[in-house]
């Protein structure tokens, strides 16, 4: 057991990004935009998209973080025929102030994550967001106790699912890929980024929205981890 690794993604399979970034934009709608868009239902859905759209192009290296910050917030915007830079800027530092401060967290994230460090798994986190927000995360959700070692992206220039970010991470836990497990909500970021560099891989799935016609490992709740891995590793 003790040279076996998990590696965590962290948005959307520990911090529950979702409920959290609807929080930040609910706070920041109400207090900015609600005289100007009539609605914060086709805001929220507008921004959903726009934000959706521009991280691809950042995970693809095609945009930079500054880039993607405000140019969620201008494009969400433009689509309400707002054209107000100062605003933008506004609503663009209050999200990164407000949202890696919410603390929703999916089901059993504390009971699992402590339990497989009972069991003496070595846990890590690779994720593609910003070190500055991350960290505020995993503090601010009192998930840092977990892991002995986080590596944001954004550290070394390189996104999941590419091959030298896995090998970093390797490299600075004295991990071996076949000794290690990736989990993570992305299928292609997450399992098949790791799978493609020698480490085993499972879907998060909370949903229930994929049907395994692969024979890949997928669960639906955190709780399923530790009973998992050991055919994961046999």
């Amino acid at each position: 057991m003790p040279n076996h690794h998990i590696f965590f993604d962290l948005d959307r399979t520990l911090w529950d990004f979702e409920k959290n970034s609807e929080n930040a934009l609910k706070e920041l709608f109400h207090t900015k935009l609600a005289h100007r868009i009539e609605s914060f239902d086709r805001f929220h859905r507008t921004y959903k998209n726009e934000n959706a759209l521009l991280w691809k192009k950042y995970g693809k290296g095609k945009i930079t973080k500054d880039y993607l910050r405000s140019a969620r917030f201008m494009k969400t915007l433009v689509k309400f025929e707002i054209f107000d830079n100062e605003l933008v800027e506004e609503l663009s530092d209050g999200y990164v102030n407000i949202s890696p401060r919410q603390t929703a967290l999916f089901p059993n994230t504390h009971e699992s994550l402590g339990y497989l460090k009972d069991l003496g798994y070595q846990m890590h986190i690779i994720t593609n967001g910003f070190r500055e927000v991350q960290h505020i995360k995993l503090e601010n959700c009192n998930l840092t106790q977990y892991f002995d070692f986080i590596l944001c992206s954004d550290e070394i220039g390189i996104n999941k699912p590419a091959p030298e970010i896995f090998a970093h991470a390797l490299a600075n836990t004295g991990a071996k890929a076949s000794e290690s497990v990736m989990i993570g909500d992305d299928y292609d970021v997450d399992v098949m980024g790791a799978i493609r560099h020698g480490l085993h891989g499972i879907h998060f799935d909370p949903q229930g929205k994929r049907k395994n016609n692969n024979g890949d490992w997928i669960i639906n709740d955190l709780n399923d981890i530790a009973g998992l891995l050991p055919w994961v590793f046999k």
